[in-house]
């Protein structure tokens, strides 16, 4: 065909729509690049003699999870749909294994790792991705009966129970709060009648009370959140500490690399407190940034839902709501955490903190949406197995 005639033959039907959602992709590369160098900057001064220890773990962990994205986006998601229970059991089997006595490793008074070589796997963060899994592919099948009797309610909240009890014994406090939110939140999605979901939530709510209640290092957290100028030296001094990053920050910033606070006062500077070290270094206008690429990541996740949705792709919508829902929620609880406005939670910031196990599932949550969205624009390659950018 000549290139004219190629031209006539192109008339009319516009331009060609993108094989993939860039904008998701770009926002999530670069949260992973801006992480990579925040932790540098708040790590390098920690190990004497090894100075790019944490970096060059970090960068590893960037790798293995760029990988295992790799691996997801050429996985159809009705394989996903098929082994939505598979899926949860592995996940019950991992976090009662971590459980084992001799077998999981324990660091500050908590015990959430199983060694595997030089890698920790931290099996609260995959469970995360299985629940929603389980709990979208419960939806479908299940739809009328959620919508309609309050046994299709509670049924998935009892498997969920069993999974967050698991997590507790850990404990892990925060890893919970998060999966409860997310479930509860995608089975509201699903059509949960309103009042079935008002009591639940009530009892939830209780219960985390009562936890909280309780447990006399729970209990100091909440009271440090709401006043830590009490005790600054003890309870308080971890968001105190936070908070004078983000004051020293003022709207730009100290610069990159001159914070003070993460060198000598604020623990966990790499990891839980990430977020104040980028509020000291770039100001209020870097947090702004930060807080930007989130709410893109988790929009463009809805809006892949929205149109998976429409499309009658229920599993697919699920799936992707699901785990926006879970992005948006811990990012939430993380800054929320770093400025005060809730207690101090051992949560990580997604795309960003140091922690291996917490990078590779953020990339794998990204390529899971890149995958749906690209079934949803090529639905004739959705059993293909191929990469979204070599879609015909």
């Amino acid at each position: 065909m000549t290139a004219v005639a190629r031209k006539q033959a192109t008339v009319g039907q516009g331009p060609a729509m993108p094989n993939a959602d860039y904008l998701l992709i770009t926002a999530a590369v670069a949260l992973l690049g801006l992480g990579l160098v925040m932790v540098a900057s708040a790590s390098l001064h920690r190990i004497g003699s090894a100075p790019f220890y944490y970096v060059n773990r970090h960068l590893i962990a960037i790798v293995l999870g760029l990988i295992s994205a790799f691996v997801i986006m050429r996985i159809p998601v009705s394989l996903w749909q098929r082994s939505g229970g598979v899926l949860y059991v592995v996940g019950l089997v991992l976090l009662l294994l971590v459980l084992v006595p001799g077998l999981g490793r324990e660091a500050n008074g908590a015990v959430r790792w199983i060694p595997i070589g030089p890698f920790n796997l931290q099996s609260s963060e995959f469970i995360k991705v299985f629940m929603v899994i389980y709990i979208a592919g419960y939806l479908v099948r299940r739809q009328v009966e959620v919508t309609h009797s309050i046994w299709g309610f509670i049924k998935p909240m009892l498997l969920l129970g069993i999974a967050c009890t698991l997590i507790m014994a850990q404990p892990d406090f925060g890893t919970t709060a998060v999966l409860l939110a997310t479930a509860l939140g995608m089975l509201f999605l699903g059509g949960v009648a309103v009042w079935q979901f008002a009591v639940l939530l009530g009892l939830v709510g209780s219960m985390l009370v009562v936890l909280v209640i309780v447990s006399p290092y729970r209990l100091q957290r909440v009271t440090a959140f709401l006043d830590p100028w009490a005790d600054v030296q003890g309870s308080g001094y971890q968001l105190a500490q936070a908070l004078i990053a983000f004051g020293r920050g003022e709207w730009f910033g100290v610069g990159l690399g001159n914070g003070i606070q993460k060198q000598f006062y604020l623990p966990e500077a790499h990891t839980d407190f990430l977020m104040a070290v980028i509020g000291e270094e770039f100001g209020l206008i870097g947090t702004l940034v930060v807080i930007l690429l989130f709410a893109v990541i988790v929009w463009r996740g809805f809006r892949i839902g929205a149109v998976a949705e429409q499309m009658d792709q229920r599993f697919a919508a699920y799936v992707a709501q699901g785990l926006s829902l879970w992005i948006g929620l811990q990012a939430f609880i993380n800054i929320g955490v770093n400025v005060g406005l809730l207690p101090t939670k051992g949560l990580t910031l997604p795309f960003m903190s140091y922690g291996g196990n917490s990078i590779i599932v953020a990339c794998m949550v990204v390529a899971m949406l890149v995958r749906i969205d690209y079934e949803l624009r090529n639905p004739a390659h959705a059993e293909s197995g191929g990469p979204p950018w070599k879609a015909a």
